[in-house]
């Protein structure tokens, strides 16, 4: 259990000593030789003594509040904890001065272990209109349903295919049978609204009353003769966009498997035919259509989409089928398709930038056996169209606090265009899925002549933004809770979420995605000369007062 308010927020705010020192401050407390301690302060070295000496006996990491650094190497040795990651002393933040000393391996720390990410049930936003016959139902409380009302801004006489299952005092006491209350909604859905497939979404609350969706979705199925997919798309054990990540996982899950699934016929005349290719990933209709005439252009032939935009529409699935994503917080999804069914995963960047892109259309070819062509040229036209904003970004210094898992992608691309990566925070690092992402990020860095940055896995937002302080850099991308008190102290932000929202990916959309980036810099260059930043100088402010009115600047 943890200490009350007002010593959590004491003890937040008081100077942390090294992890050495409080063992033997509180060993010296409980034999009576430290004289004048009060016993408050001395509790905390106590019970923080003991929470990190348990800690490190069971490889946890220690506890959540401030813990010692996690550092590993990605050549690294010596592995153990709940993380897999070795775990060594706190290093000093990377100053402006340090840039130069990084070496040529990234570096991965762990701190919190804790997600500060946007809430993974939003993951419904997009997904309901992808899937177009489909229903989802969110099992979760009344703050879940006002999160989606608001996040989303979809009215009620909108009639979305989105409904909230609010948990009441009965069901979490238990006094009402869920597989009775589940029924008599999922009934009237398919009443009212005739899906193809109800997803079951499963929060926070359900993870902690230990609801057993599973157990009842084969059930009401059984019932109903509706197929209904069950996905944990709750905040405990989920950042923000892994919400698609376990509903197109519980739904890889469903996909038929073939022995062999036929080959495709070429795309061009002339081209050969080759092995199945599936793409996983939800992306906007028209940015889907874009990527495919990209690999059409290489004789390539997409023989399905997961998901699709009808339930029924799932491709098949099996040993020759290739499959490949288009995010980086598709892991799940992929372990099913590759360990359940069979399918051979083609390993790449992500279509994010002009080099991701060029690189993942290269490792697709590699993988079905086919020449790549003309993607050089495509490569240099889509950063010629862009160079405006490449201009703007040129020397200029990032920092990613971590929120939607697209950062490692981001900053690769983002280097490319000239930019300085002082950290890349991200809520969950999967190195085997986002592997060739990693190397691209590394030989990006070599080639710009840019530092390796520090990937921090689960960041501790509090050093974070001492961090930041420290750095002062050109630009934060952020979550919406830490914009406006960093734009405040004069750091320019951009809310990581609208990322995800935009249109990012391809060949097409480069210039989109700069645009989006160089948002908040073209936005400082606009305003006038008493603003340094977006924080009005008020000492400029003060100044101008006492001038003549003739030679006052217009606001």
């Amino acid at each position: 259990m943890w200490p009350s308010q007002h010593v959590r927020e004491w003890w937040s705010s008081a100077p942390t000593p090294s992890f050495s020192s409080r063992v033997q401050r509180a060993e010296a407390k409980r034999l009576g030789k430290v004289p004048g301690e009060s016993g408050m302060r001395a509790s905390r070295f106590c019970f923080e003594a003991a929470a990190l000496g348990a800690a490190m006996a069971l490889g946890t990491g220690g506890p959540r509040r401030r813990p010692q650094h996690c550092t590993a190497q990605t050549s690294g040795a010596q592995r153990f904890g709940r993380h897999g990651i070795a775990m060594q002393a706190a290093k000093r933040p990377l100053a402006r001065g340090d840039l130069k000393a990084v070496g040529d391996a990234l570096t991965f720390d762990c701190e919190t272990g804790n997600y500060h990410t946007f809430c993974p049930i939003s993951c419904v936003s997009w997904l309901y209109q992808k899937i177009e016959d489909s229903f989802f139902l969110v099992v979760g409380t009344k703050t879940c349903g006002y999160f989606l009302q608001n996040a989303m801004g979809v009215m009620i006489f909108a009639e979305p295919r989105y409904a909230m299952a609010e948990l009441e005092e009965g069901d979490i006491s238990a006094q009402l049978s869920d597989l009775a209350e589940l029924r008599r909604l999922c009934t009237r859905i398919i009443e009212d609204r005739n899906p193809s497939v109800i997803v079951l979404i499963g929060t926070c609350t359900t993870e902690i009353i230990k609801m057993d969706m599973e157990g009842i979705a084969p059930k009401l199925e059984a019932e109903l003769g509706v197929p209904i997919v069950v996905a944990r798309a709750n905040g405990l054990d989920y950042a923000f966009t892994q919400g698609e990540d376990t509903v197109l996982a519980a739904m890889a899950a469903r996909c038929e498997v073939a022995d062999h699934v036929p080959t495709v016929p070429a795309a061009l005349p002339g081209a050969k035919s080759h092995a199945p290719l599936v793409i996983f990933g939800s992306l906007p209709d028209t940015v889907a259509k874009q990527l495919e005439l990209e690999l059409k252009k290489q004789g390539i032939t997409v023989s399905g989409w997961m998901p699709s935009s009808k339930y029924q529409d799932l491709p098949e699935v099996g040993p020759n089928v290739h499959v490949v994503g288009v995010n980086p917080f598709l892991s799940r999804t992929a372990s099913v398709l590759v360990r359940r069914k069979k399918c051979k995963l083609i390993n790449a960047p992500f279509p994010i930038g002009p080099d991701g892109t060029r690189a993942w259309v290269e490792a697709i070819c590699q993988s079905l056996d086919i020449e790549p062509q003309g993607l050089e040229e495509r490569e240099r036209a889509a950063w010629q169209a862009a160079k405006e904003y490449t201009e703007i970004l040129k020397d200029k210094t990032i920092f990613f606090m971590g929120d939607n898992l697209l950062e490692v992608s981001l900053a690769r691309a983002l280097t490319r265009a000239g930019m300085t990566m002082l950290e890349v925070g991200i809520p969950y690092m999967d190195k085997r899925f986002q592997a060739s992402e990693l190397q691209l990020l590394i030989e990006t860095c070599k080639e710009m002549g840019k530092p390796l940055p520090r990937i921090v896995e689960k960041p501790d937002n509090y050093n974070q933004v001492k961090r930041i302080s420290e750095l002062k850099p050109d630009l934060a991308i952020t979550g919406m809770a830490h914009a406006n008190p960093l734009e405040a102290r004069g750091i320019s932000t951009k809310w990581s979420v609208e990322f995800t929202f935009q249109h990012i990916h391809g060949f097409t959309n480069v210039k989109d995605l700069f645009e989006l980036v160089t948002r908040p810099l073209r936005r400082n260059q606009s305003l006038p000369s008493r603003w340094k930043t977006f924080v009005r100088n008020e000492e400029a402010v003060v100044a101008e007062a006492k001038m003549p009115a003739d030679a006052r600047v217009e606001l």
